[in-house]
């Protein structure tokens, strides 16, 4: 699965986790851009991304964490992408 692939995945992820089908993710985005984004947001929406990739994000992965596209390389690398 290359990048591409990851973040229509993410897409998908984020649209079902804040129910709203306008958002669009790219690398640079992080919760300051997402208004429903809060701490208890992010909790779900890492337990969804983990369930979607079939990955586990260790604590050092969620806080090293600063945008999207830091995730999308860490399920890349996960994945072997």
């Amino acid at each position: 699965m290359d990048r591409e692939e990851i973040f229509v995945k993410l897409n998908e992820v984020f649209r079902d986790v804040f129910d709203d089908d306008s958002i669009t993710v790219t690398d640079a985005t992080t919760a300051d851009d997402i208004e429903e984004w809060d701490s208890l947001e992010h909790i779900n929406l890492l337990a969804a991304v983990e369930q979607e990739f079939g990955v586990k994000f260790n604590m050092g992965q969620v806080v090293s964490m600063k945008n999207v596209g830091e995730m999308a390389d860490i399920i890349a690398g996960q994945l072997g992408a």
